[in-house]
């Protein structure tokens, strides 16, 4: 008698094998068959009509305060996402002295936008170290699985307190004392390091963050503390991939210590042409571990009246008398003629490079999401295609259209250039061998992206709805979102549908798999706001072995702890 048995489904398996019809067989945590005529179950799922996939794992998230208060993790439990990974972009909140807890939380709100006073109400500080932050995260249970970076920035405050992201360059000692932390935590079960490069990347105050200027010889020195070990991921996200100086220590690095580097292009320059492309094609060729990263889509800032962005943002009316106004208040005292005339005439106020040098330019690129969103559309269904159509201004068209549906309408501004109205780079990217899906960014940029969905966008859209150009088999994006991403990082206990793995599980009816419009919710610790996505089709999410999710819903199941690098995350003998 098995604990529980799905039966009639179309099996994805994650391996990228075509889909078969079967059933899946669960005793505890484990897969234990898969196929046909499997027997009684204490609990039986009937999957007919639906797809049967692994639970997907999320390589970049940034949970690390959350995951110390919330035990679903949403929105990415919402999205079938059965193990996320945290302590990305060198951000996290360990190491950690005593007194430099708010350092820690600005810098987590500055760079990723995540309320500072959630942070400050939710995280309760049991650790110091490293591992003792590992072990706060081990105490608690959730619905997923929780894997974690040691991070630059908190590392290098650790050692350097009040310098750490100043001019100043760390001695010998001082780099000796960083790289022993990044090898304690990674011992202790870490699954890797995670440092930024990158100019975006700045505290609440303005400053870069610890580490963006740091030297060649610091980077390599806090990968090298990796070696020998079995596990350990270099994340990096940086400006300059593919320069001279920074290419040749990443390669070093990969030569070196044998383990892999996940890369995470910022500048624009690398989302046109074939940059990224390159990098990933040369570490091919060259038989080293080197994995850009992509999303499914370009990331994109929201704009809108439940945004804590949108073009009327930084007008002098709109921040006296508007700004701090209910969304119901906003929208009565915008739909005003003599205050929508004021606020038309007035200038920005902004130097925000997300606002571009021309308005009218920024909203050919600037498109209203509906209820039904569309991430790839046309220039005619931009604010200022519609202008044109209407006869009016973009400005004028972008002022009315926030008001609609009572300031619930959310707008979408695709960075990294959507110059080409279409996908094709995205492609291009993805579907190359090295290049890994990820940059969900799950937790974090809370008031202005929700991205966490993603792995139901690109099952979406790119296994089914796109029509400007060529789809993906849907068992090559199962496996990208699966597989792929649980072996990067040396889970190779998760990640397909096999005997002997976890029964990390997702039942989805694909014909109705959507998305919805993202919306604004207050849940965070002290009433924090962050934008979700909510999606509908995910009839069954399993984790280990229970259901955690039926139609959406929580069913209050907690099988969720830690991933330790080196310990859960080995070769199991059954799935070698």
């Amino acid at each position: 008698m098995r604990d529980l048995i799905i039966r009639n489904g179309t099996i994805v398996d994650g391996t990228g094998a075509a889909p078969f019809k079967g059933d899946v067989a669960i005793d505890g945590d484990r897969i234990v068959a898969v196929g046909e005529a499997l027997g009684p179950a204490r609990r039986e799922i009937d999957a007919e009509g639906m797809i049967v996939t692994p639970g997907w794992v999320d390589i970049h998230t940034h949970y690390d305060g959350q995951a110390t208060w919330d035990p679903l993790l949403a929105p990415s439990s919402w999205h079938g996402v059965t193990t996320a990974i945290m302590g990305n972009c060198g951000v996290g909140f360990a190491p950690v002295r005593p007194d430099a807890h708010q350092f820690l939380i600005e810098l987590m709100e500055g760079v990723e936008d995540i309320p500072g006073v959630a942070l400050t109400e939710g995280i309760d500080w049991k650790w110091e170290s490293f591992p003792e932050y590992l072990d706060a995260l081990e105490s608690q249970k959730r619905a997923i699985d929780v894997g974690v970076h040691v991070p630059h920035a908190p590392v290098r405050a650790y050692v350097l307190g009040e310098r750490c992201n100043t001019d100043y360059e760390p001695n010998a000692e001082e780099i000796g004392q960083m790289a022993a932390l990044v090898r304690e935590g990674v011992e202790a079960g870490a699954l890797g390091f995670s440092t930024s490069r990158t100019l975006l990347h700045k505290d609440l105050k303005g400053v870069h963050m610890p580490g963006t200027f740091a030297g060649s010889d610091e980077m390599l020195a806090m990968g090298l503390a990796m070696k020998g070990l079995r596990h350990g991921v270099f994340e990096m996200v940086s400006d300059h991939l593919g320069e001279d100086d920074e290419w040749r220590w990443v390669k070093d690095f990969v030569k070196e210590t044998k383990l892999p580097v996940t890369l995470v292009a910022t500048s624009a320059g690398a989302y046109q042409g074939d940059k990224m492309f390159n990098i990933a094609e040369e570490s091919r060729r060259e038989g080293m571990d080197i994995r850009p990263q992509i999303a499914g889509r370009p990331t994109g800032i929201l704009q809108g009246l439940q945004s804590n962005f949108h073009v009327f943002i930084a007008h002098p009316t709109y921040r006296r008398e508007i700004a701090h106004l209910s969304l119901a208040d906003k929208v009565a005292v915008m739909s005003r003629p003599e205050m929508r005339a004021t606020l038309l005439a007035e200038e920005t106020e902004a130097r925000n490079p997300i606002l571009g040098e021309n308005v009218n330019d920024l909203l050919s690129r600037v498109f209203p999401l509906g209820e039904r969103p569309d991430y790839e559309p046309d220039r005619e269904q931009s604010v200022a295609g519609m202008a044109e159509a209407a006869g009016v201004t973009p400005l004028e068209m972008m002022y009315d259209l926030l008001l609609r549906e009572g300031g619930a309408e959310l707008f979408y501004q695709p960075l990294g250039g959507y110059f080409t109205y279409n996908f094709d780079f995205w492609r291009k990217n993805m579907q190359h061998p090295n290049v890994l899906f990820g940059l969900s960014d799950g937790g974090a940029h809370c008031g202005v992206i929700a991205d966490a969905g993603m792995p139901t966008f690109i099952l979406t859209h790119w296994a089914r709805d796109r029509v400007k150009g060529a789809q993906f088999p849907l068992e090559f994006l199962v496996r990208k979102l699966s597989s792929d991403t649980a072996r990067a990082y040396g889970l190779h206990d998760r990640g397909e549908l096999r005997p002997g793995l976890l029964a990390d599980v997702n039942v989805i009816d694909f014909v109705r798999l959507r998305l919805f419009r993202p919306e604004a919710i207050h849940d965070l610790p002290a009433g924090g706001k962050r934008l979700v996505q909510r999606a509908e089709g995910y009839r069954y999410t399993i984790k280990s072995g229970q259901v955690t999710f039926e139609d959406g819903q929580s069913t209050g199941a907690l099988p969720g702890g830690l991933v330790r690098g080196g310990r859960e995350a080995v070769i199991l003998e059954a799935a070698a």
